[in-house]
Parts: structure tokens; sequence; C-alpha cells
């Protein structure tokens, strides 16, 4: 199998976070995306549809931030989060109560949030309750901190969009760690935040390729990398190297097309958004995908330069043994862990039932020192690391394509499948959402 084009990877690299740059769901240059990648499938003689489903549009026109502290208001960075909305361009002004929402959802009472400022300690919240609680509690708005870096610049987040539709939002924005550190030393009272736009209603869309099989009754394998950024960032990682994947390996794996098995891969759109893109595919295709899937493997943010390979497994032993041992035939050395990881594409074909994987490359304890930011840019990928990884892994699916019997259960072992089924009740509402 010819190896993957270090030349093409840039090519691609240079189109997505150079020619178009900051890639949001639903936007003009989410539709260019979606153009240039579907004519790249195609060109590599692939059968590409898009899938078009419904998602929200960032349109932020102004932010700003202001805090109170000393004798004097100071301005600071923010971002709103995806799926809350702004301020209808009005400043809200509030006190401000700091929240580490490690500890404090122990409170019995969360009334003293009501009408303030929250420096929510932390930027994800994980419990649909105690979601629940915040927003009953009726905060003037929240001011989001990851803790996981320690920063100084604000990163981009959001909402889960199930938790912003079944519970409420109010205006919520990330700002830095190090800001936040700065307003609680400094003794910081007040808060006053001015969010011009915000949410508005848009679609995407998932673009597929299919290299059909020999028999098409056998297990699909499906290859996915969402396409879509956060707000400000050009995405070069997170997630161009996974477009780039897709892109190289429809390429490469159509030279040796047709496979006994039908391989089918996707560019999904609105991951950013907490995967609403693959969301809408497995919720679309679930019947298709009860009776025929085999496998999922996903690319997301693999192309730092420094740092290691970490391949998250949601299978059986046997799976992630299998994918372990290929890559380190290849001299790919890889952090194995089998736990259940929803911010990734592959997730919600784990929850439908389906064994997946995906593969990154993290260059500090927290992840990478450059996630959801302004600079996240070609600079800080490897092309030509990102080569190794889509030629091996082209070898893998093309192997996994072409054996009599997949070396593997095509199926999630049921010690993991009540975590599974929590977490996709929880974060993404389950099944019934649409």
């Amino acid at each position: 199998m010819a190896d993957s084009s270090t030349e093409r990877i840039e090519y691609i690299l240079n189109i997505l976070c150079r020619d178009i740059g900051v890639r949001l769901a639903g936007s003009d240059a989410d539709r260019r995306t979606i153009e240039f990648v579907r004519t790249e499938m195609a060109a590599a003689g692939a059968a590409v549809t898009v899938e078009e489903f419904p998602a929200y549009e960032r349109r932020v026109e102004e932010e700003k931030l202001e805090i109170f502290a000393g004798e004097s208001w100071q301005t600071f960075g923010c971002s709103l989060f995806s799926s809350t909305p702004g301020t209808e361009g009005r400043p809200v002004e509030a006190p401000l109560v700091f929240f580490a929402s490690p500890t404090d959802y122990k409170r019995r009472d969360l009334s003293h949030l009501t009408g303030k400022a929250v420096v929510h300690l932390g930027c994800h919240i994980e419990s649909r309750e105690q979601y629940r609680r915040l927003i009953t509690a009726r905060p003037a708005f929240l001011l989001m901190t990851d803790i996981r870096y320690p920063g100084a610049a604000p990163l981009a987040d959001g909402m889960f969009p199930s938790y912003a539709r079944d519970i409420g939002t109010v205006p919520t924005v990330n700002v830095a760690y190090q800001d936040a550190w700065r307003w609680k030393t400094q003794g910081a009272q007040r808060a006053r935040l001015l969010v011009r736009g915000g949410m508005h209603d848009s679609s995407s869309g998932n673009v597929i390729a299919e290299l059909a099989g020999k028999d098409s009754l056998s297990e699909i394998l499906y290859v996915g990398g969402h396409h879509d950024t956060q707000a400000g960032s050009p995405g070069a990682d997170d997630n161009a190297s996974g477009t780039a994947a897709v892109i190289e390996l429809t390429r490469l794996l159509a030279k040796q097309a047709p496979f006994r098995r039908t391989i089918r891969l996707i560019s999904f759109g609105a991951e950013e958004q907490l995967s609403v893109g693959s969301a809408d595919y497995v919720r679309r295709h679930r019947s298709e995908l009860s009776t025929q899937s085999g496998f999922m493997q996903n690319f997301d943010s693999f192309g730092s330069h420094l740092g290691w390979f970490e391949l998250t497994a949601n299978g059986s032993p046997e799976m992630a043994e299998y994918l372990i041992k290929f890559y380190e035939n290849h001299d790919l050395f890889m952090r194995l862990t089998t736990d259940t990881v929803p911010y990734a594409d592959h997730f919600p074909f784990v929850a439908a039932g389906i064994p997946g994987a995906y593969i990154g490359r993290s260059n500090c304890t927290a992840g990478r020192f450059f996630h959801h930011r302004f600079d996240d840019d070609i600079e800080r990928v490897s092309p030509a690391l990102m080569a190794e990884v889509i030629g091996a892994s082209a070898e893998l699916l093309a192997d996994l394509a072409a054996r009599e019997t997949l070396p593997f259960p095509p199926s999630i072992p049921k010690q993991q499948s009540a975590k599974i089924e929590q977490i996709w009740n929880d974060l993404f509402g389950g099944w019934s959402q649409t």
C-alpha cells in the first residue's frame, strides 16, 4: 500500500487552517469545509454523500467582561460558550462569587448563587442533576474556568446541547484560569458582562465516503474525524489532523478497494458542540448499525510535535490487544485506556453497541497546552508524524477489511455497557433526541 504523503497532509492543513480558517459549525466556513472534503474524497474514487443535520451557529459580534477589584473596573478576555445565550447586547452586572465545582455541589442549598456572577471552577458539568441545580439557582451569568489548563488565555468551549435544551441556560463564558486567580487574590467584588450576539439555528453536515465491499452482508468498518473548530481557533490539531486522516485514508484505501468489507469514512460536523454530527449519524442509521457494524476508528488531535499517543478503546480485550500490537509492529507505541470518554466522535458509535477506538496525542498531563486556543495553528503539528500514523492505520483498516472474520468480537462487553449507556442518556439525551 502506498505511504501517506507528507506533502498531501500539508496541502490539506493549509486549505483548512489558512485558506478557510476558523470553522464554526453551521457557518459559511463550515460549508466551504464540507465542500472541500467532499471534493477530495470524490477525487480519491469513493462514492460520496453529504447528510445535513440541524446545528447551532455561534455568531458573536462583541464580548466584554469587566471585573471590579480594588477601586476600579478592569477588562478581561472571555469566550461565549456554544449553546448558551448572549446578553442581548446589554451589560449585565452582578456581585461576584467563587464556586469550586469539585466540592461545592455537595452543598444542599445553592441559593447563594441567585443573581450572582459565578466563577465556576471547572468548565465541564458532567451531571445533569448538578447542572439542573445550578440553573435552578438562577445565577446572573457563569464565568467558567478550565481547571485542567491554568493558562493566561480564555479557552473556547460549550455547554452540552441536551442540557441547554432540557434544562435551560444563562449567559456563560469561558475565562482564563490566571485571570480568575487574580480576581480572587485582589478581592474582586463585582462583574459586568456584555455579549452581543449568540447562537442561531443553522445546519452542518457529515461527509460520507463509501468504499463498497464485495460482501454486502459483512460487517461495516467506520473511520471518523471532525472538521469543525472551536471559536477563534484555526484548529490545526483539533481537528484538521483528523480531517486530513479521513481524506488521506480514503485515498490510500481506494487504491486497493474493493475489500471483503465495506469501509465508510466520515468527516463529522459539529463535534465541538458534543459530537452532534456523529450522534445524528448513529440515530439516523441505527437499524443498519445494529445488524452490520464491526468497528469504528476515530482520529482526533493526534498531530502534536512533542508528546505521546493515546489509544482510547471501548470494546473487547481482544480488540485493544489487536490495535496496540498492530501499531507497535509499525513502531508506533500508544498508551492504552479503556475509559469511557464521551468527548470524541467514536462515542456515539460505542453507545450504539459498536466497538470503537480513537487515537489522540497528548503533550502534557492535562492533554494539549494549546487546547481550544487561538494558537492551535499549523506550527503546532507535524505532518510527517501524521503521515506515519495514517500510513499504519491504512494498513490496519485494510487488514480488517480483507479478513474472513474479524480478530475480535464486533460488540461491547457487558461490563462496559452500563457506564456507556448512563453517559449517553445523561450528556447526549439518549436515543429520543433529534
